[in-house]
This record gives structure tokens, C-alpha cells and sequence, in this order.
């Protein structure tokens, strides 16, 4: 079942391209915006947000509500547009295995010949970010659902950006604080706001609201995506520093780079010996990391157990949104797919 919503938004997203070709003449507008736009959106991915707002919708409704996928949509874009100013902001030079959209664009300029201009590649992606925003509040508005439900559903669609934004500013903050002043309660905070909410919650309460859920169903929706979403960041954490497929180089630095103050890097200098500490603190205030600083933060991780500590983490928190599956009163075939759904995203 999974696979068969997973292709129907995939559909979708090349629907919303040819909407985007004939309801704002994009193409006519700036070729290229609309083939930025194109490439970057058409790039594989999970697809973890429309497909949880189709569980959520599905899930609790009578029927499905014409538009369904077509709104699905907006959850995919939301991602986009957060991913380019993500990328931006961590100074990230790839994304989903092909070049970010700011270097895209930046080689498009060099390519080009441009000089002596006052803007760069970052630039236009940021303005490419703020369309894709704008364009999936429109997706969202497609469904034909209920006035009163969807006046809600925006609502919370708006505050799965707030959230995020307030996320991402919080924790380039965080970045500049001393580790010791770190507690793990922060960094939750910090992984809710800005991965669990938009990225697993909102998906989930966006669907079930427009279906006409319950309250205190919708709240429990929101702690399995809160769970999951930590779990999920958790595992990103571990990717980012021990990056088995791309190997040790300057991808599997970024975290160290960018001094952010994951569990990992919490538990690691929680429990090390004040030699390590003093290594750890030293380079996350450097500018620059070389090989041998990720091979012995790797160290210190595995030596302080901090490995085994975030992979039972995210089982225990697995298991607690799992539990919260069984008190759902959704239809039984999509309370299945919830408490399997991280079998598909934590291969």
C-alpha cells in the first residue's frame, strides 16, 4: 500500500509541474526558475511527508476528498523550500546525492559568464525557496474538503513553518553556547522544532484534521510524530558522522563544521574523560576540521559508548510511538501502516 501512495504523489509532483507550466506561465516567466524548480523537486526522495498527511487524511475519513494527492503536494514542497535554505545555512554542498541548489546555480552563473554581479547562487536559491513556499500553501487549498477543516489545516500547515523557522534559529544559537551548558531536554526541544513537527506531526495532524479526526486523536498523532521524529533525527546524527557510504571525508564533517551540539555529541562529552572533553570542546570552536578530528570523535563515541546509547534511543522511542498506534482509532489498515512505517525509513 505504501508503494502505491508513494507513486501516486510522484505523479502528482509532475502534475504540479504542469500546473505550474499553465497556471503561471513559470517557463515564459524565467526558463530558469521553472527548470530549478523542476529539477530540484523531481529529485528522489522518501516522500515521508504527503505520505503520512495520505495516512493521516485516509485514516479517519468517510471517502477520499477529490484533490487528495494533489494537496499531498504541499507537504513535499514545505520540505523543498526548507531543504534550500537549509542548505544554505549549513553551507552544504549536496542533497540527495546531487549538488545543492545553490552550487547548481552558482556554476549556472559561472557557466554563463556573468561578472561583476551583485548576487550569487545562495541568492536566487533563497528566492527559488521563498516560491516553492508560496506555491505550497496553493497545492494545500486544492483539496475539496470542508471550509471549516481546511481554515484549520492551513492554520497548522503555517505553523509547521513557524515551528521550523523558530527550530533552525534556536539551534544556530545553541551553536555558539559552551557544551557544558548543554542539557539533553535542549536538544529535544531543538530536534522537535525543527525536524519531529513538519517533518512526521504536522503531516499526520494536517490529514487527520481535514478528515474530520477527533481532538485527542490528533493529539496523540502529534506525540507519534514527536517520537519518530527524534528517532529519526537521531539516526541522521549517527549518518553524519559516520558516514559508511560516502566515507570519511568533508560530508561526514558538516555537523562537526557547523559546531552543533547533537545527542551525540552530548552523550560523547558527558561521558568522557576530561581529556576528551577538551578535545571535543576544541573542535567544535575550530573553523576548520581535518580527517584525523573525525576519526578520533569517532573514537570517543564508540570508547564512551555513545553509539549503542543513540541506537537504543531511537528504539525506545519507536516503541513509544508504536504504543500510542494501539489507543488510535483509525482504520485498522492505516494503524498498520503507522506501526510499521519505520521499518521503511530506518533501513
Amino acid at each position: 500500500m505504501l508503494l502505491g501512495i508513494r507513486k501516486k504523489i510522484d505523479a502528482e509532483l509532475n502534475n504540479f509541474l504542469s500546473r505550474l507550466r499553465k497556471r503561471h506561465s513559470l517557463h515564459k516567466i524565467s526558463p530558469l526558475l521553472y527548470q530549478s524548480i523542476k529539477e530540484f523537486v523531481l529529485r528522489r526522495g522518501k516522500r515521508i511527508r504527503p505520505t503520512l498527511f495520505i495516512i493521516g487524511y485516509l485514516g479517519f475519513s468517510q471517502k477520499p476528498a477529490k484533490n487528495l494527492y494533489a494537496a499531498s503536494v504541499a507537504l513535499e514542497l514545505l520540505h523543498d523550500f526548507l531543504l534550500i535554505h537549509d542548505d544554505i545555512i549549513d553551507k552544504s554542498i549536496l542533497r540527495r546525492n546531487k549538488p545543492s541548489l545553490h552550487i547548481v546555480l552558482n556554476s549556472y552563473l559561472k557557466r554563463k559568464g556573468y561578472k561583476k554581479i551583485k548576487f550569487n547562487g545562495q541568492d536566487l536559491a533563497l528566492v527559488i525557496g521563498d516560491a516553492l513556499y508560496a506555491l505550497a500553501l496553493e497545492a494545500l487549498l486544492f483539496i475539496e474538503e470542508n471550509m471549516g477543516r481546511k481554515e484549520k489545516a492551513i492554520q497548522k500547515f503555517i505553523e509547521s513553518a513557524f515551528y521550523t523557522a523558530s527550530g533552525e534559529f534556536a539551534e544556530l544559537l545553541y551553536t555558539a553556547k559552551n557544551i557544558d551548558t548543554i542539557r539533553k531536554n535542549d536538544i529535544y526541544r531543538i530536534y522537535d522544532l525543527k525536524t519531529a513537527h513538519y517533518s512526521f506531526s504536522a503531516p499526520l495532524v494536517i490529514g487527520a484534521t481535514l478528515a474530520g479526526a477527533k481532538r485527542n486523536q490528533i493529539d496523540k498523532l502529534f506525540k507519534y510524530g514527536v517520537y519518530l521524529g527524534r528517532a529519526f533525527q537521531i539516526q541522521d546524527d549517527i549518518f553524519g558522522i559516520f558516514n559508511e557510504e560516502m566515507g570519511i571525508d568533508k560530508f561526514s564533517l558538516i555537523d562537526l563544521q557547523e559546531a552543533k551540539k547533537t545527542l551525540l555529541i552530548w552523550h560523547a562529552y558527558e561521558y568522557s574523560s576530561p581529556k576528551e572533553k577538551t578535545f571535543l570542546k576544541r573542535i567544535l570552536e575550530k573553523e576548520v576540521l581535518s580527517r584525523q578530528d573525525l576519526l578520533r570523535t569517532q573514537k570517543i563515541m564508540l570508547n564512551s559508548g555513545t553509539i549503542n546509547y543513540a541506537r537504543k534511543e531511537i528504539n525506545k522511542l519507536i516503541k513509544k510511538a508504536q504504543r500510542l498506534i494501539f489507543t488510535l482509532g483509525m482504520k485498522p489498515r492505516y494503524k498498520d501502516l503507522l506501526f510499521f512505517y519505520p521499518q521503511n525509513i530506518f533501513k
